[in-house]
């Protein structure tokens, strides 16, 4: 099957479907410069706006996540233009799989700052640093695991078994998890360098009796980074069983990553209001384990997938919806 594109310029022209009809493209090196140039512009500007270490207000916050979605469907409209509606549905698909995955994430940051009595106004620097040394991460992950797959398709089958038994696990979730590997994490920071009880205004270091020592937010950051890490072994694989295409795959993963601040201001504290949320995001996992262990022989269609993946979501809000109405009726 060859895929063809109307008006569209023919330096973005798709080479066509690979072996196992994921969209297979030709990206041009200033389309990569772009995406770049872009995501680099974007963390300016988020940075710039909170240079005073505001806390967020909830108005705040809820407009800056509907500006990053915004942004990450913009950036799909482009790829629609540019690339051709298959493309597209392989973005939104791995778009929706990082952002709902991350939505965990954005609770176990919640704990882990919570524990680490990081105050409200710094924990936006710490996560600015944390998305940004996240999205370098992720982007070896990508590259690394696209390599690998192309060139040993059996580990479609390792990738997708491991999503299964991940989603299982997500599905029977722990109130504590990320916790164990922080506190590990810590422990290993402290072994390196000197760590202090107390702040020294939003800095990472400081000195403490004529020694450069790390502060607290620098114990958080290397934290949000390690759980990143952990969380990245699930969803880098389970946005490489709807898409094979390395630009397609980054582009998803980072803009998803790119709102994960502003979702944390407006979803921490709300965590009891989404009961179902392991439940759908397991079903999610399980199922991209799936397809991605049958993609070499059959190939799920990817606006299939696309509609699993929303239904799984709307399903997940609606049921925790009801059942915040029942706890407050019976309580």
């Amino acid at each position: 099957m060859t895929l063809t594109l109307v008006s569209a310029p023919a330096a973005l022209l798709p080479k066509g479907t690979d072996s196992t009809n994921f969209v297979d493209l030709d990206v041009p090196t200033w389309a990569w410069l772009a995406l770049g140039g872009v995501i680099l512009i974007m963390l300016a500007i988020d940075l710039f706006r909170h240079r005073d270490d505001h806390p967020p207000t909830p108005r705040e916050a809820l407009i800056e996540s509907s500006v990053w979605v915004a942004c990450g469907l913009a950036f799909g409209a482009a790829i629609a233009i540019g690339f051709g509606s298959q493309a597209f549905g392989e973005y939104i698909s791995g778009y929706l799989i990082e952002k709902s995955l991350s939505v965990d994430n954005v609770f176990v940051w919640s704990m882990l700052f919570t524990a680490m009595a990081i105050p409200i106004k710094y924990q936006h620097r710490v996560l600015f640093w944390g998305i940004f040394g996240a999205l370098t991460l992720r982007a070896i992950f990508v590259l690394a695991g696209s390599a690998l797959i192309n060139k040993f398709w059996w580990l479609l089958l390792v990738f997708g078994l491991f999503l299964v038994y991940t989603g299982i696990k997500v599905i029977r979730h722990r109130a504590d998890e990320g916790t164990t590997q922080a506190k590990t994490g810590l422990g290993l920071l402290s072994r390196f360098i000197p760590v202090t009880d107390t702040f020294d205004g939003h800095k990472f270091f400081t000195r403490q009796n004529g020694r450069r020592a790390a502060t607290p937010l620098f114990a958080a950051l290397v934290v949000i980074e390690l759980t990143d890490v952990i969380f990245a072994v699930d969803s880098v694989p389970a946005i490489l069983a709807v898409s094979k295409e390395p630009f397609i795959v980054l582009s998803s993963n980072a803009f998803a990553i790119l709102g994960l601040r502003a979702m944390y201001f407006l979803l921490a504290d709300a965590k009891e209001r989404f009961h179902y949320l392991s439940h759908a995001l397991g079903s999610i996992l399980v199922f991209v384990g799936l397809k991605m262990t049958v993609s070499h022989w059959y190939h799920v269609n990817t606006y299939v997938s696309l509609a699993v993946i929303v239904l799984v979501l709307i399903g997940a809000v609606v049921f925790s919806n009801r059942h915040t109405k029942r706890s407050a009726a019976s309580s």
